[in-house]
C-alpha cells in the first residue's frame, strides 16, 4: 500500500489533492515521525464527493445483487492479502499494539462479511387492502447517499461499521475520517473498495478541516443519513444540524461503563476481564469500563489483585509485541486525562496506583474513594484511568451504575448467571454482558446506546433497517367506486 497515494483525497474514483490551501501532516503519535501529508479538501470537494456518490449510486442500482455480494466479499479478500501492511499502519498511525490491530481487523472482516449478505436481503412485502381489488406492495430501497464521520480510536472498524452496511444496502457513501487517523479511518477504506470493484464514485473519502468547512458536510442537500461516531458533545450538535436539514442522524457516542463484580464472582477471572475492559488500546474505546464496582466483602482483595495486574502491563512503543499500553492519540487527549486525574484527586479520590506521564504515554492510574458526584465518576475517561468503587447491595450497585448521563455498555460478574441477567435488565444501557467484557461487538447483534450514548442501532438486520427505507406502491386491479 502506497502511503503517498493514501495521502490524497479519493473523490469520484480519483486520487487527487484537495482544493484547500490547508495542509495536514499525519504523524506517528508515539514518536512524531511523519507518515504522509494531505492537501485538504474544501467545501467544493465535499460537493463533488456527494454528487459523485449520488451518480454512482444510480449505477450501483443496476448491478445484480449477487454481483454486489461478490464485490463486497472481494474487499475481505483484499484485506487478507494485505493484512500485515494494514497492521503496520494501525501501529504507526494510531499508536495501536499488534494485539489491538488484530482485534480491529477481525471486527472489520466480520462486518464486511455481514454487509455482503445485504444485497440478497432487500426483501419487500405484499399486504392486503381495505379496498377491493387493491394490492399494497412494500419495497425496501436504499436511503440514497450516506455521510459517515468517524473517530480516531478504532477508526478502521468504526468507519467500516457504517460504510460497509451502507454500500451493501445499495447506497453511495462519503466518508470523513478524523484528522488524527486519515488513513485508517478513511483513505485505506477507499482503496479497499476501489480494489474490490465498486463503481467509481460510489465511495468517496474527504480529509478536511472542520474549521474551514463548518457544517457543510452535514448540511449538503444530497445525503439522507449522517452516521457519526464520537463524543456526545459533538454528536449532539451534529444530530441537531442533521434533523434541522431533515436528515436522519445515526449517533454512536460516549460511554461511562460500569463493570460490576458481585461477591460470588470468580475473582481471578474478574480481575483479568476488568483489566482488558479498561486498558485495551489505552482505554480509548467508548465501551471501556470507566467504573469498576465491587461488592464490599471482596473490595480490598479485588483492588489489591487488580492493582498488581494493572501495574504489570507494559507501557511503551506499540511496535514492541510485549506492549499493552501505547500512547494516547494526541497531546490534547493526554492533557485532558491528566486534568481529570488531578481534579479527581482534588475532589477526594485516592490514587491507589498513580502512573507517570511521559508525553502521550500515560502509565495506568487507579482511583479509589470515588463518589458518584465526582467528575471522574461522571465523565468518560478516554484513557488508562479507572475508578474502583465499593457497594453493599445489588440495589446500590444498580443505582451507582445508572448514576450517569451515559448508557452504552457494561458487565456483571457473578456465579449465579440468572441473578446477573436480572441485574442487567435494571442497568440503563443499550448493551451489558454477564461474566464477560464491557468491550463487545458482534456483526449480527444490535449495537447502540441509551441516554446520551447515542441514537439508533447498527449491525445485522438493524443496519439494514437504518440504511434503507420502505416505499409503498399500491396497485388497483379494478376501479374504485368514487363518490363524485
Amino acid at each position: 500500500m502506497n502511503l503517498e497515494m493514501l495521502g490524497k483525497q479519493f473523490i469520484a474514483g480519483e486520487w487527487r489533492d484537495g482544493q484547500s490551501n490547508l495542509v495536514l501532516n499525519n504523524t506517528n503519535p508515539y514518536n512524531d515521525q511523519p507518515i504522509n501529508t494531505y492537501k485538504l479538501a474544501n467545501i467544493d470537494d465535499i460537493d463533488l464527493a456527494y454528487k459523485a456518490a449520488h451518480a454512482a449510486k444510480l449505477e450501483w442500482d443496476k448491478v445484480n445483487p449477487y454481483k454486489k455480494r461478490d464485490i463486497l466479499e472481494n474487499a475481505v479478500k483484499y484485506m487478507e492479502e494485505h493484512e500485515e501492511e494494514i497492521t503496520a499502519i494501525i501501529m504507526e498511525e494510531l499508536g495501536g499494539t499488534r494485539l489491538k490491530a488484530a482485534f480491529e481487523i477481525g471486527l472489520v472482516k466480520n462486518i464486511i462479511k455481514e454487509a455482503a449478505t445485504f444485497p440478497l436481503r432487500m426483501e419487500g412485502k405484499i399486504l392486503p387492502s381495505t379496498i377491493d381489488d387493491v394490492e399494497n406492495r412494500l419495497y425496501r430501497i436504499p436511503a440514497g447517499v450516506v455521510g459517515v464521520i468517524s473517530p480516531f480510536n478504532f477508526p478502521f472498524f468504526l468507519s467500516m461499521k457504517s460504510v460497509a452496511p451502507a454500500l451493501g444496502a445499495g447506497n453511495g457513501v462519503v466518508l470523513k475520517p478524523h484528522d488524527d487517523t486519515p488513513i485508517m479511518g478513511g483513505t485505506i477504506i477507499g482503496k479497499i473498495f476501489e480494489e474490490a470493484g465498486v463503481p467509481k464514485g460510489l465511495i468517496n473519502v474527504v480529509v478536511t478541516d472542520i474549521k474551514e468547512i463548518g457544517d457543510a458536510f452535514v448540511e449538503h442537500p444530497i445525503p439522507r443519513i449522517i452516521s457519526f461516531t464520537g463524543s456526545t458533545q459533538v454528536g449532539s450538535y451534529i444530530g441537531q444540524v442533521a434533523i434541522k436539514n431533515f436528515k436522519k442522524p445515526l449517533l454512536e457516542l460516549g460511554g461511562n461503563s460500569a463493570f460490576i463484580i458481585l461477591e460470588d464472582a470468580d475473582l481471578e477471572y474478574a480481575v483479568n476481564a476488568a483489566t482488558f475492559s479498561r486498558f485495551t488500546h489505552q482505554g480509548q474505546i467508548c465501551m471501556s469500563a470507566n467504573r469498576i464496582l465491587v461488592q464490599r466483602s471482596i473490595y480490598k482483595q479485588f483492588t489489591e489483585k487488580y492493582a498488581e495486574k494493572v501495574a504489570s502491563l507494559k507501557v511503551g512503543d506499540p511496535q514492541n509485541p510485549e506492549t499493552i499500553i501505547g500512547p494516547v492519540i494526541n497531546d490534547r487527549q493526554a492533557k485532558t486525562l491528566q486534568a481529570l486525574i488531578d481534579k479527581g484527586i482534588e475532589e477526594g479520590a485516592t490514587p491507589f496506583l498513580k502512573g507517570n506521564v511521559k508525553g502521550r504515554l500515560l502509565e495506568p492510574t487507579i482511583l479509589t474513594d470515588v463518589t458518584t458526584d465526582m467528575t471522574v465518576s461522571q465523565e468518560e475517561l478516554f484513557g488508562p484511568v479507572v475508578c474502583v468503587m465499593p457497594f453493599d447491595t445489588e440495589e446500590e450497585a444498580i443505582d451507582i451504575a445508572n448514576n450517569t448521563r451515559f448508557g452504552l455498555s457494561g458487565a456483571i460478574h457473578t456465579s449465579n448467571l440468572e441473578r446477573g441477567v436480572e441485574m442487567a435488565k435494571k442497568v440503563h444501557t443499550g448493551m451489558i454482558h454477564v461474566n464477560d467484557l464491557t468491550i463487545n461487538d458482534e456483526p449480527i447483534v444490535a449495537f447502540g446506546g441509551e441516554k446520551q450514548s447515542g441514537l439508533g442501532r447498527l449491525n445485522g438486520q438493524w443496519s439494514l433497517d437504518e440504511f434503507t427505507t420502505l416505499k409503498w406502491i399500491s396497485v388497483n386491479y379494478g376501479q374504485r367506486n368514487l363518490p363524485y
